[in-house]
């Protein structure tokens, strides 16, 4: 990773709320001569001192086949980005560059029995749809067809081991060109470009 001092977060919690806010992860796993990956989403679980992530993947796929052989996993979860002009720095003779920001998680994922696959189902479905209105809750599944579709899916879960991230937003610019930046940014056609104005501004 591209890691410099000010390109990092100052606690923890800045880092886990960005993991709990950015589900969609691409999980990478190694199946003895290539990497393997697949998109997931993926439920940030705090335990004590513990972080866990939980999801589930199609069962005999390449990448769950690989997770058999090797559980050494690594996550990524990924923020809004955006490419970020010299033009619009006070000496504009200088190098462009990307803001983004990015967390990769490593651990060891354990493939989870159907009953504990069930759980991260329903738990996943409840999240985005509500038991109580939604037409597509989980409690108004047939149970016979929650089962059948089950026999294609295997849950797993992440033990994190170690968390590296990267929060690159132009720290290291004196305040004049991050203003500039900020207001190119939020002028911008592009979603991704004004959330990362959005995130700049916090900082």
């Amino acid at each position: 990773m591209y890691k410099l001092p000010y390109f990092t977060a100052n606690n923890q919690e800045e880092i886990l709320e960005f993991m709990h806010q950015n589900t969609f992860v691409t999980l990478v796993g190694f199946d003895g001569e290539f990497p393997v990956a697949t998109q997931v989403p993926v439920k940030t679980l705090v335990d004590g001192e513990a972080v866990k992530l939980i999801g589930h993947i199609m069962t005999k796929t390449d990448h769950c086949k690989a997770f058999e052989q090797n559980p050494n996993v690594l996550a990524i979860f990924t923020g809004a980005h955006a490419y970020i002009s010299a033009s619009v720095y006070e000496n504009p003779q200088s190098a462009s560059t990307w803001n983004y920001k990015t967390v990769q998680a490593k651990g060891k994922i354990r493939l989870l029995n159907s009953q504990e696959t069930y759980r991260v189902i329903k738990d996943l479905t409840d999240k985005y749809e509500n038991p109580e209105s939604s037409l597509a809750a989980f409690n108004k599944m047939d149970e016979a067809y929650i089962q059948k579709h089950l026999k294609a899916i295997t849950g797993f879960e992440i033990l994190v081991s170690t968390i590296d991230h990267v929060f690159k937003l132009s720290q290291n610019h004196p305040a004049g060109n991050k203003e500039s930046i900020i207001k190119n940014l939020e002028n911008s056609n592009e979603v991704l470009a004004r959330e990362v104005a959005k995130e700049m501004k916090r900082k």
